[in-house]
């Protein structure tokens, strides 16, 4: 892929033509770390559904892959915030994973060995081969997460969109999260992690993009999570900055 992942100029998305974000400039290209960061309602989900096709671009121009969003929606992976997926539903972690390849084999033809080895594979490379017969709905909240992540994997994205994929996740999930995302993009994957964790975005993104209700600033970590530009979007919340730690305080 020459061109950038997902390019959006002077983008607004909303429903029924009632605009929920403005003002929305980004190039993310191949292997680039792109962090979405607002508060709740800021409307980062939002963004990622526009970049699905799932929400309507209202003004503006927006690329993704090359393409219309709802075209180039079979080449991105997806990991929503919340599943809808039953947890006392009885489907093993490796039913979930193979969920990711229907797209390339159809519903309604059996998986072949290709798909039963990226399947292994995904599961393998979040550190969950081992659990991959076990019911999904007796994991737990982290390890959930994890196989939703080797979904996405399975379905081999160039572009990967995360809501908030942190939420709730211990630590040993989180830790095992930011590296299987950091060899994704080593591998030339572009992804876009929506999180309320300033230290996740620091430390993860190569690029942040401040949202809520319109694009504050976007740029390299160190330019765009400082304590002004973070006050601005969070209006007028404080900031603390000390220690390298980065914390909103609500006034």
């Amino acid at each position: 892929m020459t061109g950038p992942a997902l390019r959006y100029d002077g983008v607004s998305v909303g429903y029924q033509g009632t605009a929920v974000l403005t003002h929305v400039d980004l190039d993310v290209r191949a292997g680039q770390r792109l962090a979405l960061v607002g508060p709740n309602g800021a409307g980062k989900s939002t963004l990622i559904k526009s970049v699905l096709g799932l929400v309507p671009v209202l003004a503006g121009q927006a690329s993704v892959l090359g393409a219309d969003p709802s075209a180039a929606r079979g080449q991105a992976g997806y990991v929503p915030q919340t599943d809808t997926l039953d947890a006392d539903f009885p489907v093993s972690v490796r039913q979930v994973v193979m969920m990711g390849r229907y797209r390339r084999i159809g519903w309604w033809r059996p998986a072949r060995a290709a798909d039963r080895r990226a399947v292994a594979e995904a599961l393998d490379r979040v550190g969950l081969a081992d659990r991959a017969g076990h019911r999904f709905g007796t994991l737990s909240g982290g390890q959930r997460q994890r196989v939703l992540l080797a979904r996405a994997i399975a379905s081999e994205p160039r572009l990967l969109l995360l809501d908030e994929p942190f939420n709730g996740v211990d630590a040993v999930s989180q830790d095992e999260i930011v590296r299987v995302l950091r060899e994704l993009s080593a591998g030339g994957a572009a992804l876009v992690i929506s999180t309320h964790d300033l230290g996740v975005a620091r430390d993860l993104a190569d690029v942040v993009c401040l949202l809520n209700g319109r694009q504050w600033a976007v740029g390299a970590p160190s330019e765009v999570l400082t304590a002004e530009k973070l006050r601005m979007t969070y209006g007028g919340h404080v900031v603390d900055v000390a220690d390298g730690q980065m914390m909103l305080v609500e006034p």
